[in-house]
């Protein structure tokens, strides 16, 4: 985890001071965002939470291996989306671990580098989970139930509930990352991953497209939608924090043509050298859509006296800017709606749209999520069909998960020193095997052809990465 062993201490550095100025001045230029909203503390009132069950029921949360869980829709009508996909067998927990874990003390790992890019600075194996930055990328997909919804009410003419249930989706991605203190393996350049869920009714592929500045695209396609982007997330050192700044945009297309697009919010992971370790997300994210609808969301800052953490509150606004539904919930707990502007007599009861799925049986260190558990999972036969560049074949990340920690740390050193050679491949002319650059534009988009290599098992394009590195090859 990343946290310092107690005893250890450090007084507080002029680069916090610099942080808290910061903002400081964060804060007075997010005066125009909070005209947007009402500051009322909607979850206050009991009127406003879920009179269901505490968690969402999803296919990955029943403890019997045999039994297909249903969706949890607010929404009789909606209830029968995703009935038709197949059961799939997936694992509920993690090896059990081979090796007793030692623990490290972060603070005297970084604490030369205040101020400085966390990704450059090199880590151990201890620090890590066993997924990479791209499986991370699929786990924001594990409430894909909702793009499937807004999709059949988009079918249906309900242009508002489409953009409602894009909201849910976009805020669901961040209730994995409650608890979960270790940091993902940075992919090595030209790492790519691969999640066929059939019983989730889409597939996804990723590839790390850039070393410097370090990129990942995405591609997913569902029924009656895709869904692609790329990120490049900018990192900070602060002493007590961490600060993590995505760039890049994400796009959801829907097969009639309706798109929205969005990008994330700021992230702080708190408290690395002394006190309880937390995250937290905040600022503000604008849901732009083509057609009639957009969405704000703010999330809210936590602060120390804040009793109520992890609040997000939203509009929708029409064309001409008329707030036509109000959002409000928790990015680890639920969302709802309401109509209108949420003021005034005869307002709306408050409808469920989101709510998080249970934890699983068998916790792990890592705090993974049961869809978590499932995603570095190699099934049988599925070894042989993946090519070498794939996320589970990297033998640091593997070992890490088996509880081989010795061999995980070397193993991660080896391939740490393969990687310094990827800028100068990148002055050479790499170029990614399965995305390209969009003509004007910086950002990514999936060029074809995976599935289809996958079908022909030809993977000849793709470099054996995880492999011994010779004098001979174009890493030197």
């Amino acid at each position: 985890m990343l946290r310092q062993e107690k005893g250890s201490e450090a007084s507080e550095s002029e680069s916090d001071d610099d942080h808290d100025k910061q903002d400081v001045i964060e804060e007075e230029t997010d005066d125009e965002d909070n005209a947007f909203f009402d500051t009322r503390d909607f979850l206050s009132s009991s009127s406003f939470r879920s009179n269901g069950s505490e968690y969402h029921r999803s296919p990955f949360d029943s403890d019997d291996e045999d039994e297909f869980g249903c969706e949890d829709g607010s929404d009789p009508c909606m209830r029968s989306i995703g009935s038709d996909y197949p059961f799939v067998r997936r694992r509920k927990k993690l090896p059990d671990p081979v090796e007793k874990e030692k623990g490290v003390s972060l603070w005297s790992m970084i604490k030369d580098n205040i101020g400085k890019d966390l990704t450059k600075v090199c880590l151990p194996v201890y620090f890590n989970e066993p997924l990479s930055s791209l499986q991370k990328c699929f786990e924001d997909l594990e409430c894909s139930y909702l793009i499937d919804r807004a999709y059949e009410w988009g079918k249906m003419g309900n242009s508002l509930m489409r953009i409602l249930n894009v909201a849910a989706f976009a805020v669901s991605g961040y209730a994995s990352t409650d608890g979960r203190n270790c940091k993902p393996f940075n992919p090595l350049l030209g790492e790519t991953y691969e999640a066929d869920y059939p019983d989730k009714g889409l597939r996804f592929f990723s590839e790390k497209v850039s070393h410097h500045p370090m990129i990942v695209a995405c591609h997913c396609e569902g029924r009656g939608w895709k869904f692609w982007g790329d990120s490049n997330l900018r990192s900070k050192f602060w002493g007590r924090s961490i600060q993590l700044d995505p760039v890049g945009v994400l796009t959801m297309e829907f097969d009639d043509g309706e798109v929205f697009q969005w990008s994330k919010v700021t992230t702080s992971i708190y408290n690395l050298i002394l006190g309880k370790l937390y995250c937290d997300h905040y600022g503000t994210m604008r849901i732009e859509g083509n057609r009639e609808y957009s969405c704000k969301l703010k999330f809210k800052e936590q602060s120390i006296i804040d009793r109520n953490p992890h609040q997000v509150q939203g509009i929708v606004q029409d064309r001409n800017g008329r707030t036509v539904a109000t959002l409000f919930g928790k990015w680890d707990e639920s969302m709802h709606y309401i109509n209108g502007d949420g003021s005034g007599k005869g307002k709306s009861e408050p409808q469920l749209l989101w709510k998080r799925s249970k934890p699983p049986k068998y916790q792990t260190r890592y705090n993974f999520t049961r869809f978590a558990i499932t995603l570095n999972e190699l099934t049988p036969g599925l070894k042989e069909k993946l090519p070498p560049t794939d996320s589970r074949l990297r033998p640091d990340q593997r070992c890490l998960e088996n509880g081989e920690y010795e061999m995980a740390n070397s193993e991660k050193l080896r391939l740490e020193r393969r990687q310094r050679q990827a800028r100068k491949m990148q002055e050479r002319g790499w170029k990614p095997r399965w995305f390209a650059k969009e003509k004007g534009s910086d950002t990514y988009r999936y060029i074809g052809g995976y599935w289809e290599a996958k079908e022909m098992g030809n993977w000849e394009s793709c470099p054996d990465i995880f492999g011994q590195l010779h004098t001979d090859q174009i890493f030197d």
